[in-house]
């Protein structure tokens, strides 16, 4: 699924906290938030039908993927974790993102390019259907999958990457694709490559990733991996799988440099640089690259160190300033605005709307999880939640310690409505489109309305959860009470966005007619 990805370590933003974040851009798919309690089957039932069976005594905890039919026996100690599942059940969960009761956030997945030789050497693990005499073969694991086999289970981030990789191992994967997770300190990407193969990477802390549907990590240290494992990790027999199968495209014939064979660029090895990726991948690096670093580098005019068509972007950038949730936010709603190539510039440029926008019309879900220090333990899990076009939606924060979700966010079924977000969000993200000139000051305002009173709130109950001590009854209400004032500004600020974003697409309406006759 074509998405965009954005990690930042601790050191790297404006509080402290570690931030990873996706938008979800599958094809207008109707999402939800819910919280999801494996010991709790009976009520999750009634938000999704799946998890429940899936979590059900009588399921005796076996997963089993609607796409690639592959059966997978779940641990029994999964803890509570929330999810932005598919409204839609028929093609599987598709849970997106979430964060644990044990403060670990993930998001999954980021759909990544590969290469003809990589795809040879270690094929991607489809299913098989039965046809005559023939069994099926189940297929391995994809993004419909992952979330729900891993984040129940791990307590950091280092055990997101281990769990995820032992399943690749053994069941493998039928596409190719990177994986974030965090916890309070650390934040891991993770990149499959080919069938069952994988490497993974800790972001530094000072540092922010960009990751725009390739392969993304630019730089990797082999000796740290099959050593002490502190920053990297990778398939055990990586090494081998290299140098067996001639991937190493490096002039000299090795893809690392130094005498050691440590560190080396995969994305030289197991990544691609196409025409494509010019057009739908490098520009949205660029762009996000030409706004953390708009002093370290040169991004535009005759002297550029980097254009949109660049494929040596790098990975991970140490910002020129602390970054914040309303900077991942602004990168993730991004349209090229201020350059040649923005789809809503009134001039002719000649290179408008060439590039593939970050924020597109058919995303889903767009989660921040946000895994943050110096607040209670039961608070240290924040996700901010944008449903539908992130250009035009606005961004709402939600405490994850919960068991249960406003219905504002969870109640969300496949007719139109404006009493759950993610459709009033659809329909004032369809309307702002065609009259974007006129809407666009309303839709920031919005915006900014929804982020600052969002904010507010939160200062509000970290406080008031940091005065309950060790109640957990009442810091379980607390949180509770705090989603449901969230959840109702939301949905009064995004009433007053859509009464003002209808009027003004009402006055443009084409067949519009005015005599003068007052």
């Amino acid at each position: 699924m074509s998405c965009t990805t954005i990690l930042a370590g601790k050191n790297a933003t404006n509080d402290g906290s570690t931030l990873i974040s996706r938008t979800d851009d599958g094809f207008f798919d109707v999402k939800k938030l819910i919280a999801v309690d494996p010991a709790k089957p009976g009520p999750l039932a009634r938000q999704n039908k799946l998890l429940a069976k899936i979590y059900s005594a009588y399921g005796k905890n076996k997963y089993k993927s609607v796409i690639s039919h592959v059966e997978i026996e779940l641990p029994k100690d999964g803890m509570r974790w929330t999810a932005s599942p598919s409204v839609d059940p028929k093609n599987g969960i598709w849970a997106a993102t979430g964060i644990n009761a044990a403060n670990v956030g993930m998001t999954a997945t980021e759909t990544i390019t590969s290469n003809p030789r990589v795809l040879a050497a270690d094929p991607l693990v489809e299913l098989v259907k039965a046809e005559g005499n023939r069994k099926e073969v189940p297929g391995g694991i994809g993004e419909e999958d992952i979330v729900v086999l891993v984040l129940p289970y791990i307590k950091s981030a280092r055990e997101g990457v281990e769990r995820l990789a032992s399943l690749l191992e053994k069941y493998g994967t039928y596409e190719s694709n990177g994986i974030g997770f965090n916890d309070e300190n650390e934040v891991w990407w993770l990149e499959t490559i080919g069938g069952h193969h994988w490497m993974a990477r800790r972001v530094p802390d000072d540092t922010v990733v960009i990751n725009p549907n390739q392969f993304g990590m630019d730089t990797f240290d082999m000796n740290d991996a099959f050593g002490e494992r502190k920053d990297f990790m990778c398939s055990a027999d990586l090494r081998e799988f290299i140098s067996d199968n001639r991937l190493d495209l490096n002039q000299y014939g090795r893809a690392w440099t130094g005498e050691d064979d440590s560190v080396f660029n995969p994305r030289d090895v197991f990544g691609s640089h196409t025409d494509m990726d010019h057009v739908y991948n490098t520009p949205r690096a660029w762009f996000m690259g030409r706004y953390l670093a708009p002093y370290s580098y040169r991004w535009d005019g005759p002297l550029a160190e980097f254009s949109p068509e660049s494929d040596n972007i790098p990975w991970s950038f140490v910002p020129d300033r602390k970054v914040a949730v309303e900077d991942i936010k602004y990168l993730l709603s991004a349209h090229y605005q201020g350059t040649p190539y923005d789809p809503y510039t009134n001039r002719d440029t000649g290179s408008r709307g060439m590039y593939r926008s970050i924020g597109i019309n058919r995303t889903g879900v767009t989660g921040i999880c946000q895994i943050r220090s110096g607040v209670p333990e039961a608070v240290k899990g924040v996700e901010w939640i944008c449903y539908g076009s992130t250009t035009f939606s606005c961004l709402l924060p939600v405490y994850t310690n919960t068991g249960v979700m406003p219905a504002y966010l969870a109640d969300v079924t496949l007719d139109a409505s404006t009493e759950n977000l993610y459709w009033a969000s659809r329909m004032i993200g369809a309307m702002a489109d065609h009259s974007y000139a006129a809407c666009v000051q309303h839709i920031e305002r919005y915006h900014n309305s929804v982020m600052a009173k969002g904010r507010r709130l939160l200062i509000e109950y970290d406080q008031k959860i940091a005065q309950a001590g060790s109640d957990a009854e009442k810091i379980d209400s607390l949180i509770r009470e705090a989603n449901e004032k969230l959840a109702a500004m939301a949905k009064k600020e995004t009433a007053k966005a859509l009464n003002r974003v209808l009027e003004e697409s009402s006055k443009s309406m084409k067949n519009g007619y005015n005599l003068a006759d007052n």
